[in-house]
């Protein structure tokens, strides 16, 4: 490769010998190409998910979030059992929420944290057990939280002196005790293994350690609330427990500070653990990060002396982003020369950004396969990229795909169950995708697409057409 190529080329990222393989930790275990080279999930083939339900789609198999769900239980289970403490996994419902995930990971023994009236709502009608549901965020509104009260939730992460008085009103005015945890920020980031002792305080979420303290002494003098708990997050898309045991020994500190006041039965350490986008991409496994995790709470306790208290954990994207893929149509393609005899192909495909914006929020890194056919052809530097009107619509920065990629070919992204369709937009008036489970050779809608029709009827000056354009979201 010449040095003006390479400069096209992340570091990560290597010429494969062909560009047919999927990679098993990038993609659904179920995943596999057949005898015409074609791909299917679950025992569905890409060429029946297109037929049935058009382009782009998001594949969500239903076994693999289900597998997710129990190994992340089962994992903080027994690093838990082994120090006489028990635990409980949170499904984070910002990574990806419909009622049929509800009920997928609530019946694999989770509970589900939310963050919106909305979230709770789909909770909800999930069929998850109230008790079993935590509430976050930083602006919880005085409807939001009378409407926690009312449904009985578990827990509430309080986040703000304004947001205990809000929510002690409520309880009081209802005539409950509501059970509370208070978001720490520890001071602690994890960013490449990277940790931070100031910085990252200047941000939205929670209370310093010294406000937590103040906080918890206010929490006390307030019959209607019940203080739990200390809650923390450090980050997102972390692969091993490393910043988690700098993180607990602050955390322990604190907690065991408060003890004098009362029990304190829970530490909820957050979450953001991370998974494989791309073939370099090595998290750690689950029962690693789980094992560090209560290693080094149980570790801080022992030097103090206090005892252990049952931990929490909020796993996200780990349940559900292996098991989402997105399948896509390929438009329009066409090699771009860049300077001197460096050369790329744009592949055009009919999504984009308005389906997965993380690439431009966050120049996330993704994956890509033609997943039509096989192909012989050399591998070609490539990028992928939709149909917006914006020069940073890109879908996958860089990958090696073949040579001989043209219009028609269907191309999937894996690894993107999680935060694709929960960041969804109408971006340029484009209906946002429907949501299709697979599971054992068969498929079916989870959350219906949107037409442009459904977008029209929300514009009040647009009479409601007569003639339906056909447009994705079949509701089959």
């Amino acid at each position: 490769m010449s040095a003006s190529h390479s400069a096209l080329v992340p570091e990560w990222l290597t010429a494969p010998a062909e560009a047919n393989e999927l990679v098993a930790s990038v993609w659904p275990t179920s995943a596999h190409r057949v005898d015409d080279g074609s791909v299917e999930i679950a025992g569905v083939s890409v060429f029946d998910l297109r037929d049935r339900f058009g382009t782009p789609l998001y594949v969500l198999d239903e076994a693999e979030v289900r597998a997710h769900a129990r190994r992340a239980r089962d994992a903080f289970g027994a690093a838990a059992e082994r120090h006489g403490i028990r635990s409980r996994v949170y499904y984070a419902g910002k990574a990806f929420l419909s009622t049929e995930v509800v009920r997928w990971v609530t019946e694999e023994g989770l509970a589900v944290d939310v963050c919106t009236r909305g979230e709770l709502e789909v909770a909800l009608a999930g069929g998850a057990d109230p008790a079993r549901l935590g509430f976050h965020g930083n602006n919880k509104s005085v409807a939001e939280l009378e409407r926690a009260v009312e449904v009985g939730i578990g827990s509430v992460v309080l986040d703000s002196p304004i947001e205990i008085e809000r929510l002690a009103a409520i309880a009081d005015r209802r005539g409950a005790v509501q059970s509370v945890l208070v978001r720490v920020r520890t001071g602690v980031h994890a960013e490449t293994h990277a940790f931070l002792a100031t910085a990252h305080e200047d941000q939205k979420f929670g209370f310093s350690l010294e406000g937590a303290a103040d906080a918890v002494a206010r929490i006390r003098e307030l019959p209607s609330l019940c203080f739990v708990g200390l809650h923390a997050h450090i980050g997102s898309q972390i692969f091993d427990s490393a910043g988690f045991r700098e993180s607990a020994a602050r955390l322990v500190d604190l907690h065991a500070g408060l003890l004098a006041g009362g029990d304190i039965p829970l530490l909820n350490v957050g979450g953001g653990f991370g998974i494989s986008y791309t073939s370099v991409d090595d998290p750690r496994p689950i029962e690693e990060i789980a094992d560090g995790i209560v290693d080094a709470i149980a570790d801080e306790c022992e030097v103090r002396g206090i005892p252990m208290p049952d931990v929490a954990c909020e796993p996200g994207r780990v349940i559900v982003g292996q098991a989402g893929v997105t399948l896509y149509e390929v438009g329009t393609v066409k090699k771009v020369t860049i300077g001197d005899e460096r050369e790329r192909t744009y592949v055009s495909v009919d999504g984009g950004m308005s389906d997965n914006a993380r690439p431009a929020l966050y120049g996330a890194d993704f994956s890509a396969r033609i997943v039509s056919r096989t192909s012989p052809a050399a591998p070609a530097l490539s990028r992928v990229v939709g149909h917006h009107c914006e020069s940073g619509d890109i879908v996958v920065d860089a990958e090696y795909l073949p040579a001989d990629i043209t219009p028609g070919d269907l191309l999937a992204v894996p690894a993107t169950g999680a935060y694709c369709f929960s960041l969804a937009s109408n971006y340029n008036y484009t209906p946002r995708p429907p949501v299709v489970a697979v599971r054992d050779g068969e498929a079916r809608v989870i959350v219906r697409g949107e037409t442009v029709e459904d977008l029209l009827s929300r514009d009040v000056g647009v009479a409601a057409s007569a003639s339906p354009t056909p447009s994705h979201g079949d509701t089959e």
